[in-house]
């Protein structure tokens, strides 16, 4: 079926996102692995993803760990840090294929807050014909729900969608919904597979 959407995550597929890169260049590997065992940062992160207040949430699990309260606290103060930079020609496969004038569509687990945070940051994440953000629906990738979402809001047919993301556990819940899928392992596999499809051609994939 011909492709009508285009679906793009944004963590690893538009923006950067590595959290275990920004702690390793501020404490060192060692000490980064003996907190991320300690603390569970990612477990935060996804309740800040699904609708948590972001601030609340980092002094929260900070009060929780005072030995690891000033690094904790760097998730609020220096995420952008981990959410960067920006992969530019995933960003310029979004604008040639908004010019071609295929819809292309966001899905991503992203808080609120965070969102917010990263639209200053990355202009480009305000392009997308519609933005699907976790934390705006109160759900999250791999759940079924915002993939329903994303059909009954953006009135395409599961088959005519092709979503690109970079975990294989959310592209295995799109493919169960009948999506076609790609997983991003780098912008030049995704811009190959964008000529294939005949989205776009090899030059403005390029």
């Amino acid at each position: 079926m011909t492709i009508e959407a285009v679906v793009f995550d944004i963590g690893n597929v538009l923006v950067e996102w590595n959290p275990e890169r920004f702690y390793d260049a501020q404490v060192g590997e060692e000490r980064r692995r003996a907190m991320f065992e300690s603390v569970d940062l990612h477990g935060m992160n996804d309740r800040v993803d699904r609708g948590a207040v972001w601030a609340d949430e980092v002094a929260a699990l900070a009060a929780r760990h005072p030995d690891w309260a000033e690094e904790i606290g760097h998730w609020h103060h220096r995420w952008i840090e981990m959410a960067s930079p920006e992969i530019p020609q995933s960003v310029r496969l979004l604008r040639a294929l908004r010019s071609r004038g295929v819809p292309v569509f966001a899905l991503s687990n992203f808080g609120r807050e965070t969102f917010a945070y990263a639209l200053t940051h990355y202009p480009f994440l305000q392009e997308f014909d519609r933005a699907f953000v976790s934390g705006h629906l109160a759900l999250a990738k791999p759940d079924a729900a915002i993939y329903e979402a994303v059909e009954r809001e953006g009135g395409v047919a599961p088959r005519a969608l092709l979503f690109a993301d970079d975990r294989l556990d959310n592209i295995e819940a799109a493919r169960a919904r009948g999506w076609q899928t790609h997983l991003f392992e780098g912008p030049e596999g995704f811009a190959a597979r964008l000529v294939a499809e005949g989205l776009l051609t090899p030059a403005e994939a390029a």
